[in-house]
């Protein structure tokens, strides 16, 4: 993942955000950045907000959530649009994202309470149970890839906890932030309950640091992940971090190869590569390396780069001007370490930062491709002698989010899986977050986890109650 914490001024914005149009590169806002008495009165809101909203019953707080869902699926094609101008994914994977925030709000409306219910302990002889307490508002920092999803996935079972919630967003996507704002407000939340506060890095150390927050979750990259983990830890504070990936796609010799190169296509193009839980490097046993990968090759030449608005466009612009630059700068340096381009391997001319879908062979550990993320359309091929080898390759990574294992071995498969150094593994399916299972990663991937019981659990006290008989 990219640096969550970027700088957005330039000179024709000053101190503000500022969202440009990536499929042209024209600005068409500007969100002037939170002042220190801004900064207070959302702080302020945050906490009046959380006092009013943690009294209040989890089936009130379930019902909010309800509302929200709906409120979502009403303006689905408002929000689509509103974040395919912002971040330049194309409106059909938009309007997916919108609804799978709908989705993840009405189950955990449905499902959250019981997850936080009273739990009893089973001490003989004693009347002893645990209460799941809210402890305060948690400081979100999310990323601009999924504008609407990375805010709802932690919000939704953090506000539902009795918690506040005040989203630090991407500079880019600032629209997006207060559209979700105005949908918890309109979904009956008590004002400051969902907040937002528009700041760019400077701020962020003391809003931390304020008692009026009580923990901290990151959307982000191992550098910002580690700059505010160190920030909460001074404070005493805890923190959940989703940090960077390059997820293996493991294909091995038994594979039903049709159906791995579909997977193997929207998991490394979809949103244009730019998805923290998505396969980057696609290691394959030596039996099938050649035809995997010619049809892989012939796949990806045949998706659509243009204007993400176009129902035809299969693929849509970098999300900013810089990324597309780092992600180049990467490709020529793997290029210059051995790598050889398949296919794509430049920016493409013209308005907007496209650029072209990328498959990178002969490499290994030691070049770019196998060692960075690669946040973009750029996919890396490495060839494995066998399973073993393939698992050793598939962990030779300081990310551990995510992975996929193909093959038609299934007891072998979760023999397998228990050696991959990651958080989630994939067996013959694409990648998915989905609210009834955990997600989150290990290593340089980060720590703690969002979504499901895991999730909801995260930020709040877990306080026994211990009432002796006799």
């Amino acid at each position: 993942m990219p640096d969550m914490l970027p700088d957005h001024r330039d000179a024709s914005s000053g101190q503000a955000a500022v969202s440009r149009n990536p499929a042209t590169g024209e600005v068409f806002a500007h969100y002037p950045y939170d002042d220190a008495a801004a900064i207070e009165r959302r702080l302020a809101a945050a906490q009046t907000g959380y006092r009013a909203w943690r009294e209040t019953p989890v089936a009130q707080r379930a019902a909010v959530l309800a509302r929200l869902a709906g409120i979502l699926e009403r303006d689905v094609e408002a929000l689509a649009a509103l974040i395919t101008a912002e971040m330049g994914k194309t409106l059909a994977e938009a309007r997916a994202e919108v609804r799978k925030c709908a989705n993840t709000a009405r189950w955990f409306s449905e499902h959250g309470p019981a997850l936080i219910a009273d739990e009893p302990a089973p001490v003989e002889g004693e009347d002893v149970y645990v209460a799941y307490l809210p402890i305060g508002t948690v400081l979100g920092i999310m990323p601009w890839n999924f504008p609407l999803w990375q805010a709802i996935r932690a919000a939704v079972p953090i506000t539902l906890g009795g918690n506040g919630f005040l989203l630090k967003h991407a500079p880019n996507v600032m629209g997006s932030a207060y559209a979700l704002e105005a949908a918890w407000l309109q979904a009956g939340a008590p004002a400051g309950v969902f907040g937002v506060v528009n700041v760019d890095n400077d701020p962020v150390e003391a809003i931390i640091g304020d008692p009026r927050i009580a923990a901290v979750t990151l959307t982000g990259s191992p550098r910002a992940g580690s700059a505010v983990a160190a920030l909460a830890g001074r404070a005493l504070k805890k923190s959940v971090l989703e940090l960077g990936g390059s997820d293996p796609f493991v294909v091995l010799a038994d594979a039903d190869i049709e159906r791995a190169v579909a997977a193997a296509l929207g998991g490394r193009f979809g949103n244009c590569g730019q998805v923290c839980l998505a396969a980057k490097r696609f290691i394959l046993e030596q039996p099938i390396a050649g035809d995997f990968t010619r049809r892989f090759v012939d796949a990806a030449r045949n998706l659509v780069a243009g204007d993400p608005t176009d129902p035809a466009t299969t693929i849509g612009p970098i999300a900013r001007e810089d990324l597309r630059e780092t992600l180049d700068q990467q490709v020529q340096k793997a290029i210059a370490q051995g790598a050889r381009v398949l296919l794509g391997g430049h920016r493409r001319q013209g308005p907007g930062w496209f650029y072209e879908p990328t498959i990178l062979a002969d490499l290994g550990p030691g070049n770019t491709a196998f060692d960075e993320e690669m946040f973009g359309p750029v996919a890396a091929i490495i060839v494995a002698s066998d399973a073993e080898h393939a698992l050793t390759l598939a962990n030779a990574t300081e990310y551990g989010l995510s992975s996929n294992l193909w093959t038609r071995d299934i007891d072998g498969a979760k023999r397998l899986a228990r050696r991959i150094e990651a958080g989630g593994v994939f067996i013959n399916g694409f990648t998915a977050s989905d609210p009834r299972t955990p997600v989150g990663g290990v290593k340089r991937s980060g720590y703690g986890r969002e979504l499901s019981h895991f999730g909801i659990r995260e930020f709040v006290n877990a306080q026994v109650v211990w009432t002796r008989k006799g």
